[in-house]
């Protein structure tokens, strides 16, 4: 069984290519930026006649959310035009497509989880622009899953758990914002998760299709995953910084962060039955990759 990984390089792609993730029937093709542009239709046509593919995921986007207010095209043509593409070639080709959506789609006005079918309401380039895809591909190919997520970690490219990490070994003290929350998600847990949904896709007609999230469980603000971090970073021999809770209002940024980015999982449970484990638990896992396995006291000691 073939599968095509679009995105390959990113966080979520890197580890959609991690050993022992798929079935071994699988064989994974992940083609980089250069290898096939997404944007083109031809050349996504031409990639899909290389081989009798069984499913196709789509981890590739735009993501660099404030560089998007002012790289409009930029971000509408990978995170609208190119699922448009895809979608359309793969409905032509009888191909099921995974498409990677963010909370960002959302206001963020809401309060409590946000029901996968919660209305959306864009407040930025990049939201407007991954709504604009999903709309897209829900359009152009009925056999397809649309997997929201939001606060994505690894020990790859850069992100929030490496950032901190390296904050704390630079300054004496930090300071994040304290009035956003959401649910970070560890992209090898969400890597699996497309692994799981692709496959189903793939070999059972009966799959339910149709829009979901997938984020660790629980929620947490921006501030207290910091301090998390670095409480975890301490435990494993590093630094540790006090993390002072400001305002969204002392951080401003070009691009509007929704207040409230908490993702219900309940429809992916009841599709998949997938349910993620705790965040706090998966970014733990993280920071053995990064920094290594927690000391014993023994050790801290010594």
């Amino acid at each position: 069984m073939n599968i095509l990984i679009l995105g390959g390089g990113g966080q979520v792609g890197t580890e959609l290519q991690a050993p022992g993730l798929w079935d071994p029937s699988v064989r994974l093709y992940a083609p980089s930026r250069t290898e096939l542009d997404v944007t083109d239709a031809a050349a996504i046509e031409a990639a899909l006649a290389q081989r009798p593919y069984a499913a196709v995921v789509n981890t590739a986007a735009y993501t660099a959310v404030d560089r998007a207010e002012s790289e409009i095209a930029a971000a509408w043509a990978l995170n609208a035009v190119a699922p448009a593409l895809l979608a359309a070639a793969t409905a032509q080709a009888g191909i099921p497509l995974v498409h990677v959506s963010t909370d960002y789609v959302f206001d963020g006005s809401g309060t409590g989880a946000y029901p996968s079918d919660a209305t959306v309401n864009p407040q930025s380039v990049y939201g407007a622009s991954k709504a604009a895809g999903e709309i897209a591909v829900r359009a152009a190919n009925p056999h397809h899953a649309i997997i929201r997520t939001a606060w994505v970690v690894s020990p790859h490219r850069g992100n929030f758990v490496k950032t901190m990490l390296r904050l704390a070994a630079e300054r004496e003290r930090l300071s994040v914002v304290d009035d956003q929350h959401g649910c970070p998600t560890s992209a090898g847990d969400l890597a699996a998760g497309l692994a799981v949904v692709a496959q189903a896709l793939a070999t059972d007609p009966a799959t339910p299709t149709g829009t979901h999230h997938y984020v660790n469980a629980g929620a947490t603000t921006w501030c207290d995953f910091a301090r998390a971090i670095i409480a975890g970073n301490a435990r494993r021999g590093g630094r540790s910084v006090p993390v002072d809770a400001i305002p969204t209002s002392a951080f401003p940024t070009p691009a509007r962060r929704p207040a409230n980015s908490v993702l219900s999982t309940a429809s992916l449970t009841a599709a998949y039955g997938l349910t993620p484990r705790p965040w706090a638990e998966a970014v733990d896992a993280i920071l053995d990759r990064l920094v290594g396995p927690e000391r014993t006291h023994t050790e801290t000691r010594a």
